[in-house]
């Protein structure tokens, strides 16, 4: 063989490099994936056997209150409610005439704010009910020495003056002012009332919710326990029990699967230095184990941003997540915080303001490597919480564990053919083209044993 720096006409002296490098053995990896993340959501959940299949969470008595939020459509610049979404104020709450609710989904009114401007003022008469169809409102009443202060903050969604519409006319108890520009639709009661006059059903039900007598609940909205403490003599004391839900939620075990395929001559003659089935499998599983987690995190039975409580749901006050709310978000889980889970983008974006402020966060020790943290809580990076075309995402505070009421996963061990915990490998057979088909197949879920175990922090801003 010619070397290319000889000329044509002399011989070589000795092997080229280009003919040796057929005899040589080179130095190789194991197959690549940029896929494989740290997956540290299924680090921390502790894992709950579920042998047959679900897993039932009982809880006391709760009261749904119609907090939710609710959704809107949009045409151009015009914002319309969804007349069933009325239905999340209380007092339309379990209201299920579709008509009357569509005759006042038209009542409601427009209205553009810019960032600074009040939207209602304390002291003011309250005369209208209030939806947020589009950006952050912040709530500000007067503190207990005369300063101003923050309440907290409403987004998208959200809602305020709903017992305006029904019994007398108070007073604003908050001053309400845009901290973006907002767009707010509104209801005056004289709209309201004119609905109802129309509407027998209408003024039946909200006669009958602002009639119903408080049932006794404690600040969670549980069914209380009545207890007697601080008395002395022999006062007859109150007889009680603890009233259970009778209807307790069930998770049953999500599944994914898939079917790996190896040719029988791939198996046959290509298993040397690397067995060619193992590392297919192997990246298989690593593929599934990120579908895992990913599900667990977007899930809309049982991931975690779907199954967050509406009152464990809190908005950034301006956009990029400040300490003050972080702060906010550990408030939500203010019981023994277990772990913050974040998209890298949204910690950086955190780090860039805790900079501003000169606060410089420590770390702590999590699974023998340090990690940033806040107020002592690790926090951990997740791709698979989701960064909107807009830039915005959401970041997750939870406490974990069965002892402590937290946030659990579920899986199912002692499968047929188990390669992992909770994992299964399954021989299927080889066709009639001599391929080795394998089924491999994941089982979990996830649960939230009560509500204020997983709070999570919305409109992060990580631009």
């Amino acid at each position: 063989m010619t070397e290319p720096n000889l000329p044509s006409n002399e011989s070589p002296l000795s092997l080229g490099t280009k003919a040796a490098r057929n005899l040589a053995t080179t130095t190789k990896t194991q197959p690549q994936m940029q896929e494989i993340t740290s997956r540290h959501l299924l680090k921390v959940l502790p894992w709950v056997e579920v042998v047959g299949g679900a897993y039932r969470v009982n809880r006391r008595l709760t009261y749904t209150v119609g907090d939710g939020r609710v959704t809107f459509v949009k045409t151009g610049a015009a914002v319309r409610v969804i007349p069933a979404e009325l239905c999340e104020l209380p007092p339309l709450r379990g209201y299920d005439d579709l008509d009357v609710l569509t005759a006042l989904a038209d009542r409601f009114v427009q209205r553009e704010y810019e960032p600074g401007s009040v939207i209602v003022e304390a002291g003011d008469p309250a005369t209208e009910v209030v939806l947020v169809a589009h950006g952050k409102v912040s709530k500000l009443g007067e503190g207990a020495y005369g300063k101003q202060a923050e309440r907290g903050v409403l987004a998208d969604g959200d809602h305020f003056g709903d017992g305006s519409i029904v019994g007398e006319t108070g007073t604003w108890d908050l001053t309400m002012k845009a901290v973006t520009a907002c767009t707010v639709l509104a209801l005056p009661r004289t709209a309201f009332d004119e609905v109802a006059a129309e509407a027998e059903s209408l003024r039946a039900h909200v006669e009958n919710w602002a009639a119903d007598p408080d049932t006794a609940l404690n600040v969670y909205g549980e069914a209380e326990i009545a207890l007697a403490s601080g008395h002395i003599g022999e006062p007859t004391l109150p007889g009680t029990f603890v009233d259970y839900d009778a209807a307790p939620r069930e998770y049953e075990l999500s599944v994914a699967q898939t079917i790996l395929r190896v040719h029988t001559r791939v198996a046959d003659l290509y298993n040397e230095p690397m067995n060619q089935t193992q590392q297919q499998l192997r990246l298989t599983v690593e593929a599934l184990r990120e579908r895992q987690e990913n599900e667990l995190v977007n899930n809309r039975e049982f991931g975690l941003l779907h199954n967050a409580d509406f009152k464990q749901r809190i908005h950034t006050r301006t956009g990029p997540p400040t300490p003050d709310d972080l702060d906010e978000l550990l408030a939500t889980v203010w019981k023994n915080p277990s772990v913050i889970l974040a998209h890298p983008r949204a910690i950086a974006a955190f780090a860039r303001q805790c900079t501003a402020h000169g606060i410089y966060p420590q770390s702590v020790e999590f699974n023998g490597q340090k990690a940033p943290s806040w107020r002592g809580v690790p926090m951990l990076p997740c791709n698979k919480i989701p960064v909107s075309d807009t830039g915005l995402s959401s970041i997750l505070a939870m406490r974990v564990g069965e002892s402590d009421q937290g946030v659990v996963g579920l899986t199912r061990t002692g499968l047929p053919d188990e390669y992992e915990p909770g994992l299964s490998v399954r021989f299927m057979g080889i066709n009639e083209k001599a391929i080795i088909s394998y089924l491999v197949t994941a089982y979990y879920s996830a649960a939230v044993l009560v509500p204020d175990a997983l709070g999570v922090l919305e409109s992060v801003e990580v631009g």
